[in-house]
């Protein structure tokens, strides 16, 4: 495929959303490499299913003989690499597939790139570019008055999910440095919106006040996150993936910090206002469950870096963006009702009881 792009974990929350934002943007071709864990969900690129540029190949990035055969045939110019296990509480009950895929994945992903990019002609060599999609959770925990991380705050994880995510980051770092691999990395801060699983606060929150189920919150609800819109996101990557500067770092945020009591508050509000209140706010919804283990207190992201060097910043503010994701939930029943699964609810059922 000509100018095409490789994009691991395509179909999860933020690859789709990626691979749909280019494709409507660009004339990228885009190879989608997908394992399909519970996460991934090709009902988010249907639209785009029977598009000449795009392909979609089931596998996964631990198969160095899959990966080798996919570069060799699709010669992509770049590779953007979503493919993660992403959730902090899964992390906390079983480390080890987390260890799994985004430690031994993304360096058997690295291996093959290595040796593709290795073969290509000085003048490809020099326009190929490794794109690693990382998170700010690789920062540690912030104290209320701290100031926000930015390109050189030092890693101190504190999950086995953000453990596995700074030990990848780290072997892309390492790649760059020892081998000359023209790799980028973006750290991004809480993403929200459509097609995210309902295991994440915000779609979770959502879908319960809709049911009116109970509104489980951790701790005191007081832990700040700086809350990013995925397309901001997606458009970020595509802008750091054209014009960042090779070996370089590029924090992603939305300068949204707020709470988690009151993310779960408006969204009561705007569940109420877009489905009628019935009387009683759902905010009386909201219950406190015990906190979870080793829960850093506050994230806040310092992009003013890829606001400075890359002219990019975020087109939503924290207000249009939940009012597009809430609607968007109510106004796709038959995608939620198909990722809301018996497991799903059992899953659920073991993470948040009171």
């Amino acid at each position: 495929m000509d100018n095409a792009i490789l994009v691991t974990g395509g179909a999860g929350f933020i690859g789709s959303n990626f691979i749909l934002q280019r494709l409507s943007r660009d004339s990228s071709c885009i190879v989608n490499l997908d394992k399909l864990t519970y996460a991934g969900n090709l009902r988010n690129l249907e639209s785009v299913a029977r598009e000449k540029r795009y392909q979609f190949v089931r596998g996964d990035i631990g198969d160095r003989g899959l990966v080798r055969r996919l570069l060799e045939r699709c010669a992509p110019r770049a590779i953007v690499h979503f493919a993660a296990e992403s959730h902090v509480d899964r992390s906390i009950r079983g480390p080890e597939e987390f260890i799994r895929t985004n430690v031994d994945g993304s360096f058997a992903l690295l291996e093959e790139t290595r040796s593709y990019w290795s073969g290509l002609s000085e003048h490809d060599q020099a326009g190929f570019r490794f794109l690693q999609v990382s998170t700010d959770e690789v920062y540690g925990s912030l104290g209320a008055d701290g100031p926000p991380f930015s390109e050189t705050t030092p890693y101190a994880p504190n999950s086995p999910y953000a453990a596995s995510k700074a030990a990848s980051d780290h072997l892309v770092r390492a790649y760059h440095h020892t081998y000359g691999l023209p790799t980028l990395t973006t750290n991004c801060s809480n993403n929200y919106g459509r097609f995210q699983f309902p295991e994440k606060l915000i779609p979770l929150m959502i879908l319960n006040a809709c049911q009116r189920q109970p509104l489980p919150v951790y701790g005191d609800g007081r832990n700040v996150r700086d809350w990013l819109y995925v397309e901001d996101h997606c458009s970020a990557i595509a802008t750091v993936l054209e014009r960042g500067c090779v070996g370089e770092t590029y924090n992603v945020g939305g300068w949204n910090e707020k709470c988690n009591l009151e993310i779960v508050e408006t969204i009561c509000d705007l569940v109420d206002q877009l489905m009628g209140a019935g009387g009683t706010s759902r905010r009386d919804l909201i219950t406190f469950v015990k906190d979870r283990p080793g829960h850093d207190r506050r994230y806040a992201m310092d992009a003013s870096k890829i606001e400075r060097e890359l002219g990019w910043r975020p087109a939503e503010t924290f207000e249009t963006g939940i009012g597009k994701t809430v609607r968007w939930y109510l106004e796709n029943e038959t995608w939620v009702r198909d990722v809301t699964s018996g497991a799903y609810r059992e899953w659920i059922a073991t993470h948040y009881s009171s």
